[in-house]
């Protein structure tokens, strides 16, 4: 039977106390109940004055930031339309019924003139992290590194082209002390210091938008400005450390800065697992140099089809050469300054080898293999790669830092970004990366109402 509902109850009158409105199991009764967040006064006191009107309270303004990323809400003007309806924010917000909610654009001017240039948000996110430890929640012998994509809030055909100077990477000096050292072994004369402080440049695409993001390719429908986050995660998926560059960054050149970063606040991991955009020497070799087991995978040969491949030259440790298939010597000649050995065959005997058109189409019929002076930890991690501890602990890469990005991307607005500016994308990465952590940490640690 269809039932029309006759009473309506808009204008009803209650005596009630927000409190009541609030379900038992929501969200922010698990946040306000995992960590108390009086600890954001002291980092604050130094940047407000003595004097003058009496401001809006810090923590009310962090935890506005903290509504719009846990919940995913796309801006901060959304974010206080939400607040204005919403019970439970206002009850996280520690507001009445009939509280003024600030004006939207409060954090923004707050962030201008206060925030901007302090590790405010960073202090923040580790604040969280120190407390999920605390309480036993971190599981940190492991580590798993990735990097993801974000969206940056420019027209990725709005561009002019620019010649800049290559970035030096982490690892150059200490690379650039291995090359000589490798060439004096070899009784050749080191490189001079100018010719690796030789600049080299390259031409990018510059957004006229966000001059700080990165052009970034990744197939022919995918081309756009991004900035790419590079994070850190542990057995359990919380997020201990996260770095933002450019979005046409190679992800090799921030382990190691990010591993760090890992080390100095939390503690240095048994194991890190990356995926295969990862597995270079000079990871390899950092790596195993600081007693870490490198986690990386099989990555397929990139010889030409038809042609031998590499590993079929046998490398011999012990002589310091190669040895091809048809059992010719391929010896030691230099090092070059990218850090590479060359070995060469004797064009004379390869002329009239019969593997010479799957060995090389080189006109004067000599064979070069060049390996790496870090070749060796690379052999290594390939080593690793085959022990049943390792094989299981690649596998928890979905289940902890990719499953950490798809929970960014499809519920804490992680997509794309409306804030420019490297500083901006830096402080949305430590407060989406914090906000998870403290949702994990809410849900895991919340006890529940007590049944009557």
């Amino acid at each position: 039977m269809l039932t029309k509902n006759k009473s309506i109850q808009r204008d009803q009158i209650e005596m009630i106390a927000l409190d009541q409105l609030v379900p038992a199991n929501h969200l922010v009764r698990k946040i306000e109940a995992a960590i108390d967040f009086s600890f954001i006064y002291p980092l604050v006191e130094g940047m407000y004055s003595e004097v003058g009107r009496p401001s809006i309270d810090p923590v009310v303004l962090i935890k506005m930031t903290f509504i719009q990323y846990l919940f995913g809400i796309r801006s901060m003007r959304k974010t206080i339309e939400e607040i204005e309806t919403n019970m439970a924010y206002r009850w996280f917000l520690g507001f009445g019924f009939y509280d003024k909610v600030p004006h939207f654009s409060t954090f923004g001017k707050n962030y201008e003139r206060r925030f901007k240039d302090s590790e405010l948000f960073e202090q923040i996110f580790y604040k969280i992290l120190k407390e999920a430890a605390t309480k036993g929640l971190i599981s940190a012998e492991h580590v798993f590194v990735d990097s993801t994509h974000v969206k940056a809030s420019a027209n990725k055909r709005k561009f002019a082209k620019k010649v800049v100077r290559k970035e030096t990477r982490a690892y150059q000096e200490r690379l650039n002390e291995e090359i000589n050292q490798d060439r004096e072994d070899h009784g050749k004369k080191p490189f001079p210091p100018d010719k690796f402080e030789k600049e080299e440049y390259k031409e990018i695409k510059e957004s006229t938008t966000d001059p700080e993001s990165g052009y970034y390719v990744k197939d022919e429908r995918t081309k756009q400005f991004a900035y790419s986050y590079h994070a850190a995660a542990d057995r359990n998926g919380f997020v201990l450390g996260a770095i933002v560059t450019p979005g046409n960054t190679h992800d090799s050149h921030i382990l190691e800065p990010l591993v760090e970063k890992v080390i100095e606040k939390v503690g240095k991991p048994e194991a890190v697992a990356a995926d295969a955009a990862y597995k270079t020497p000079a990871i390899a070799q950092y790596l195993l140099g600081n007693d870490i087991k490198p986690v990386l995978p099989y990555t397929r040969p990139h010889t030409k089809e038809g042609f031998l491949k590499k590993h079929q030259y046998v490398y011999d440790e012990y002589y310091d050469c190669y040895i091809c298939p048809d059992g010719q010597l391929l010896e030691y000649v230099t090092t070059t300054k990218e850090g590479y050995r060359q070995y060469k065959s004797i064009p004379s005997i390869c002329k009239d080898c019969s593997l010479l058109s799957q060995c090389t189409l080189s006109q004067n019929h000599q064979k070069v293999i060049q390996r790496h002076v870090w070749q060796d930890a690379v052999e290594e991690a390939e080593h690793l790669r085959h022990q049943d501890d390792i094989k299981a602990i690649y596998a928890r890469r979905k289940e902890t830092i990719e499953r950490v990005f798809a929970d960014g991307k499809e519920k804490h607005g992680m997509r794309w970004t409306t804030l420019r500016g490297l500083k901006k994308l830096s402080m949305q990465a430590m407060l989406t990366f914090a906000a998870m952590n403290l949702k994990k940490m809410a849900s895991w640690t919340w006890q529940g109402p007590e049944v009557a």
